[in-house]
């Protein structure tokens, strides 16, 4: 195993300070090492995760070389040369677990924004202290977008959010975390080969989740409740100006009922299990609330806007691998993990055979399934 810094290396040098995972305690498991400690229903610190991650690496004995960042995957005869800052391997399988979130995904037009703002990404954001003074836009509305602009502005710095697509979820619904719900009734474990649109399902937003101990639910509605300004998607930008798509109605609109229908597979999962007295009563989210009217511009050189924190999501790097897998987006081509090249495989990546694919109680069975046909390959079948 190959590890380009040390063992849960961007655990624990590319999280902002304040980060908790979006999963409870006891979701955290891997296999022969499940969560034991005193608060179960609470949510891991970043630090917290490299300790678990190091503890794993020790209990299941694996071989990790640390400081060996891969220049080079290569095909060599019938199998693979890799190159590291460590020396050459010849290996006749190799697994690509390096994640999709090694780089920010920041738009083109991020090229525009007046030298005057400062812009940073979730690499390179730590705490609002490192931030100037002043107006704050945070661009994008998933699971890190909504967690840094509550931060932001509860630090008291005027915060301004553009929201595009994303997927709204309570933290407690029926009196459950709502991830309980996700792993209990089944959804996490849909296919990828049972999924109508695979390719959507990969590119889901991350949901608009936060960890804290008081387990509470931060959607758009608790952002406007703190002060927080929403606008539309950012579009373009034209002579020194944020332009925001009209369409933000709409797009609540869609989250809103996708939340519904989620919710009613909840329910209908604890009717015909026989649980549904274990819950409380069902629930449905008060709608979310549209401003009156949302801004369709932001002047950038007015000094309004101080910084700007791209929370768009993440794309893989592939820069490192010489075998013609990746399609012109940049995304690896594979098949529930098997890749289009006989003996590499892929790991880690979103809805790669189940819904749960990126969440670390779910690499398990992902794992088993890709070695399983790993070692039929190596073994000739």
């Amino acid at each position: 195993m190959l590890e380009r810094g040390e063992v849960a290396n961007s655990w624990r040098r590319e999280r902002w300070d304040s980060l908790r995972l979006l999963t409870p305690n006891w979701q955290s498991r891997l296999p022969g090492l499940s969560y034991d400690g005193p608060d179960p229903d609470g949510y891991m610190t970043a630090g917290e995760v490299s300790d678990l991650i190091e503890r794993f690496a020790a209990v299941s004995r694996a071989p990790v070389r640390t400081g060996a960042a891969v220049t080079s995957v290569r095909q060599s005869g019938d199998g693979y040369l890799v190159t590291t800052g460590d020396g050459e391997l010849a290996a006749r399988a190799v697994v690509i677990a390096s994640g999709a979130c090694n780089r920010p995904a920041v738009p083109a037009f991020a090229g525009e924004v007046p030298a005057s703002v400062e812009q940073l990404t979730p690499f390179d954001y730590r705490d609002p202290g490192k931030l100037p003074d002043g107006g704050v836009l945070v661009v994008g509305a998933s699971a890190t977008g909504v967690q840094l602009a509550a931060e932001l502005q509860r630090s008291g710095r005027p915060v301004t959010l553009s929201v595009g697509e994303h997927v709204r979820l309570p933290r407690l619904y029926r009196g459950r975390d709502v991830l309980w719900w996700m792993e209990t009734a089944g959804v996490w474990d849909q296919r990828y080969d049972e999924l109508d649109d695979l390719a959507r399902a990969r590119r889901l937003p991350s949901p608009q989740l936060v960890g804290t101990p008081e387990r509470t639910t931060l959607d758009l509605n608790a952002l406007t409740a703190m002060g927080v300004e929403l606008v539309g998607r950012w579009a373009m930008t034209r002579d020194g100006r944020a332009l925001f798509s009209g369409g933000l109605r709409n797009m609540f609109s869609l989250a809103d009922l996708k939340l519904r229908r989620l919710l009613d597979t909840f329910d209908e999962w604890a009717l015909t299990s026989g649980r549904d007295a274990e819950f409380s009563p069902p629930e449905r989210l008060e709608p979310t609330r549209a401003p009156e009217s949302s801004r369709l511009q932001l002047d950038l050189g007015s000094g309004e806007i101080r910084s700007i924190v791209w929370t768009t999501g993440f794309r893989p790097d592939y820069s490192y691998l010489g075998v013609p897998v990746v399609d012109a987006k940049g995304q690896l081509r594979h098949e529930g993990g098997v890749v289009g090249s006989p003996g590499l495989y892929a790991l880690g990546l979103p809805v790669l055979r189940r819904r749960k694919s990126t969440f670390i109680c779910g690499i398990e069975d992902d794992a088993r399934e890709v070695t399983d046909h790993l070692a039929g390959y190596l073994a000739g079948r």
